[in-house]
């Protein structure tokens, strides 16, 4: 039974990553996964100097979800050059960074430093808002997603994903922009753009306004995408949001999914990428499936 699944030549020993910005560096949940049973660790976004995120309350549940306006708060490329690298190399998964940014600019400096890093693939949050473009998002309009892509591309030494918004009118030309501009794989979806208030304190919940929701509930929406991008591109995809456990995950594959990530559900059940793991072996067990390559865009 095979579970190896292969991106622009990176080969994974099953199909199960975290979703970034879900599950750290892998430091906080080590003693609850091991993490040598995960295809790969996607950290949660470097920028090239610390952000400190946005103001609190950042985080708030809603029905079969949450929404986080967490602001990408990390410590910047240097501290986790020196702490997250090694810390990731002492397991047997794969390396794939999550790279953010506010300028073009930003984004080459941490995907130039990466370049002699041993780290296996960028993936490229374009959910970012562009401080040049009135704060609208990389990934929200098709020729900006195409110029950040091609500008990467040509300093990335790692293959590139892009990872795309679902906050977008057509999901399909976003996923073209990506590969006409040379990018190795794209990931979706991204968190989508959500809002809630408390009406006893007649106030909005988070200190940001909005933020983004992810959870069980954006599931359908995430498959959809999936399915539509696959049909519109030839590199591969990795699937992701709501994903809570193994039939989720296939469903993802089905609709044409190469890999899949598990975001929010770390939060509510740490566990969660170890059991969808066994549980994609469990149903290809059932179902007589030898290579899980068959599952992949299973139906049309």
């Amino acid at each position: 039974m095979n579970t190896k699944v292969t991106i622009a030549g990176v080969e994974f020993k099953n199909p199960v990553m975290t979703a970034s910005g879900t599950f750290g560096s892998g430091m906080e949940y080590g003693e609850f996964v091991d993490l040598n049973q995960l295809g790969a660790v996607v950290t949660k976004g470097v920028a090239n100097v610390p952000w400190p995120g946005n103001p609190t309350p950042r985080v708030t549940e809603t029905y079969g979800g949450m929404l986080n306006a967490i602001g990408l708060q990390n410590p910047g490329i240097d501290v986790f050059m020196e702490r997250d690298i090694p810390f990731l190399k002492q397991y047997d998964t794969k390396i794939i960074v999550n790279v953010c940014g506010k300028t073009v600019e930003d984004y080459l400096s941490v995907v130039e430093k990466l370049g002699d890093c041993p780290v296996d693939m960028l993936e490229i949050n374009v959910s970012c808002p562009n401080v040049k473009e009135g704060a609208i998002a990389f990934g929200q309009k098709a020729d900006c997603l195409y110029d950040i892509t091609s500008e990467i591309k040509k300093k990335a030494k790692q293959p590139v994903i892009m990872k795309l918004s679902p906050n977008v009118t057509d999901i399909t030309e976003m996923a073209k922009a990506a590969e006409a501009a040379g990018a190795d794989a794209i990931s979706l979806i991204n968190t989508l753009t959500g809002m809630k208030i408390d009406i006893h304190k007649r106030c909005f919940a988070l200190a940001n306004k909005t933020g983004g929701m992810s959870g069980p509930a954006i599931k359908p929406v995430a498959v959809r995408m999936v399915y539509q991008a696959s049909h519109a591109v030839k590199i591969p995809i990795i699937g992701m949001g709501g994903i809570a456990n193994a039939e989720d995950a296939i469903e993802f594959m089905m609709a044409g999914a190469t890999a899949v990530a598990v975001g929010a559900m770390n939060f509510v059940n740490p566990y969660t990428t170890a059991e969808v793991v066994r549980g994609i072996e469990d149903y290809m067990c059932k179902y007589n499936v030898q290579d899980i390559t068959e599952l992949i865009g299973a139906v049309e």
